[in-house]
């Protein structure tokens, strides 16, 4: 049966999407916490004015129900939190942020405020007096406190005779409030609402004015299909996609089949439409062409598609092994998962009661491939799963996907960068520019390239360095060991080790994002040796997603934003020169850009805040072979004009190219000592080969 071609799936009517759920448990846990702190902490009482923005972005992305889900669990969790008075607050955080992200979304303007206000302020006024009548005798109880407050207030005040008519006055008045109390609260409590949400119209108004541009669509969302689940044997003839208001198709004339019993790689650069062929085999409907499978995709659901994504700690929800494979199963479902049984083949057995934080990322991506397998699939994709862990762990991830189809009965579709993943497979499908090929075009590896600058006196020591994670708790994980390491100014080191050695660690440490719980970690400059965690952007770190640290809308506010003041429009230019991206690209949106634009512009921003040192975790994760060889050669440019590199890599054979040393790093500890730094092998110190690059970083020398 060929699907019907559309667009966007439509998400106005029916339950819940998942990326509504999962926005909406998000942001409701933001809104608690910031309403609880600000309600429990006395001095955090201006949380509670930003405590409106989760709710606001949430309303003015998804549907009402998505804001009154996440409204009412928010106001449960609040209650067992923290008490009834910040449960309230919550609910009346969504539902200013309700009115206000809804007007937006609707695209009306201050009458509409207005009116939702009046609306919603009658229901608050009713449901206050409503709460008051029953409760009564709680009712009289508060009155009386609050008469005895003012009659204290009037006592203390007569001693003074030219303040005892105000002592009368205030007696008075709060008599006749607490007479008329239905009234006085009522109309307050509508004054409140109205007044409140007229106010956070121009304030939280403006700010999601200023977050419009993030995205929130689901690119996995399909329309419903009440067929019985049964994604295979899937055919796609024909098939071409195109995403909402681009100028091309993201794949074009695709024919592909996919049958029980197979290991298929699909196998291409960034951007030849890999994971754009995912989403159709997982249920999207082609924009033109067709897809034919006897039932639906049923993503998620027993017995039809799961998936398996590049970053396995996006996809870890459980705090323990064993809850992470059953979570989200129903619970006659769930009792039916043998998890000790689906640990052990993909590895982790005995692991069940271990936490998830704890897992290096081979590990987490195995524990993605069990909770996979806990929905028993007739279809597992693995997009880009490899891309991230260490060669040990790719090969062993490989080896379990090959191993399933015959075990299970079912069929693995792997996506993947990389040639050597796709050996074990049955079929290869090669694509390029959204195109089915026979072969992709072969790129060069990273040529040597020898240091051409002399290294300088030492600029980063660490001594006897360790940290242990919830140090003093049960929960305490111990991630380095003490650590010695110098690194030179003007050095490119390169720090090697498998997945959960410390590594990210380490980087964050000499970041000076974390302090170490043990030994120092100094840097030496013109104003002598000083902890690195009190010199804050002396360090600069690349994180290994390099879209987390990119938060401004485009390429140039970006830049202009790590720059600091004074950084214009020549200073932006300059630094995409550096890392080789086009001037005319700072209007860019951060949302166009590819993996290796993102840590291009991850560089270039650095280059604008002339850090001393650079950390860079993993830079060549989840990038194509040309991108790849492009990195390098930036990262050899970047050594040249006299930038101080510190590389965190499992890619020893691209960049031992431009490294001076490699440090092995194992379970925490360096397993070899320091090397001697061979400073006389390059060019003398005057020489810049790229002035571009050294006038750019001519602050950090």
């Amino acid at each position: 049966m060929p699907s019907v071609p559309g667009t966007e799936p439509p998400v106005d009517r029916g339950p819940l999407h998942p990326i509504e759920l999962a926005t909406a448990a998000v942001l409701g846990g933001v809104t608690v916490g910031l309403v609880t702190i600000g309600s429990v902490v006395p001095f955090a009482a201006a949380l509670n004015l930003v405590s409106a923005v989760p709710m606001g972005l949430l309303a003015h992305r998804y549907r009402l129900r998505a804001i009154a889900s996440a409204a009412v669990s928010a106001g449960l969790v609040s209650f067992v939190a923290a008490g009834l008075l910040p449960a309230i607050g919550v609910i009346a955080t969504a539902t200013i942020g309700g009115i206000i992200g809804i007007v937006k979304r609707r695209r009306g303007g201050l009458p509409l405020v207005l009116a939702l206000s009046l609306l919603a302020g009658a229901c608050w006024a009713g449901f206050s007096l409503a709460g008051l009548a029953a409760f009564s005798t709680t009712r009289e109880l508060v009155f009386q406190n609050v008469r005895d407050m003012a009659g204290g207030l009037r006592r203390l005040l007569a001693h003074q005779p030219q303040l005892d008519p105000l002592g009368r006055a205030i007696t008075t008045i709060t008599e006749q409030v607490l007479h008329w109390w239905w009234l006085y609260i009522g109309a307050g409590t509508l004054f409140g609402i109205v007044v409140t949400s007229l106010f956070s119209w121009f304030v939280l108004g403006s700010v999601l004015d200023r977050l419009r541009w993030l995205p929130g669509s689901d690119l996995l969302a399909a329309p419903a299909d009440p067929r019985p689940i049964d994604p295979l044997p899937v055919r796609l003839s024909g098939v071409s996609f195109r995403y909402p208001g681009a100028k091309s198709d993201a794949l074009s004339d695709i024919d592909l089949t996919v049958e029980r019993g197979e290991f298929v790689a699909v196998v291409g650069h960034n951007g030849s439409g890999k994971s754009t062929l995912t989403r159709l085999l997982a249920g999207r409907p082609p924009t033109a062409g067709s897809v034919w499978r006897p039932g639906s995709a049923g993503l998620g659901r027993i017995g039809g598609t799961a998936m398996v994504m590049q970053r396995p700690e996006s996809q870890t929800l459980g705090v323990l092994v064993a809850d992470d494979v059953v979570w989200g199963l129903a619970p006659e479902a769930a009792r039916d998962v043998d998890v000790e049984a689906l640990l052990s083949e993909v590895g982790l057995g005995g692991r069940g009661r271990v936490e998830t934080s704890t897992l290096s990322g081979g590990q987490q991506q195995r524990l993605a491939v069990a909770a996979a397998l806990a929905r028993k699939p007739a279809l597992l994709i693995a997009d880009e799963a490899t891309s991230m862990i260490d060669p040990d762990g790719r090969r062993d991830l490989v080896a379990l996907l090959a191993s399933l189809p015959a075990r299970h009965g079912m069929a693995v579709v792997l996506v993947t960068h990389h040639e050597a993943d796709a050996a074990a497979a049955d079929r290869v499908v090669h694509l390029s520019g959204g195109r089915q090929v026979q072969q992709l075009p072969s790129w060069p590896r990273p040529a040597r390239n020898p240091r051409r600058r002399p290294i300088g006196e030492p600029l980063l020591r660490l001594r006897g360095v360790g940290h242990t994670y919830n140090r003093g708790t049960p929960w305490s994980v111990s991630a380095l060991h003490g650590v010695d390491l110098t690194v030179h100014r003007g050095e490119a080191m390169l720090i090697v080790g498998g997945n959960g050695s410390g590594k990210s660690t380490l980087a964050w440490i000499m970041a000076g994002l974390v302090r170490p719980t043990s030994g120092s970690c100094l840097l030496h400059d013109y104003s002598g040796a000083r902890p690195v965690h009190k010199r804050i952007g002396a360090v600069a770190l690349a994180f290994q997603h390099s879209r987390l640290q990119l938060q401004r809308q485009t390429v140039g506010a970006e830049i202009e934003d790590w720059g600091g003041r004074g950084t214009g429009s020549g200073a932006v230019g300059r630094a995409l020169d550096a890392v080789g991206l086009d001037r005319a690209m700072a209007s860019r949106s951060i949302e166009e850009l590819s993996g290796g634009q993102a840590k291009r512009l991850v560089l270039a921003a650095m280059v604008a805040s002339h850090p001393q040192l650079v950390v860079l975790d993993e830079p060549l994760a989840g990038l194509d072979p040309q991108a790849r060889a492009e990195v390098v050669e930036l990262l050899a440019r970047l050594r040249d004009s006299g930038q101080t590199l510190i590389i965190i890599s499992h890619d020893v054979a691209d960049m031992e190219n431009i490294c001076d040393r490699t440090v092995d790093l194992r379970a925490g500890r360096i397993e070899v000592g320091e090397q001697a730094v061979a400073a006389e092998r390059s060019v003398p110190r005057g020489d810049v080969v790229n002035p571009r690059m050294g006038e750019a970083f001519g602050g950090a020398r």
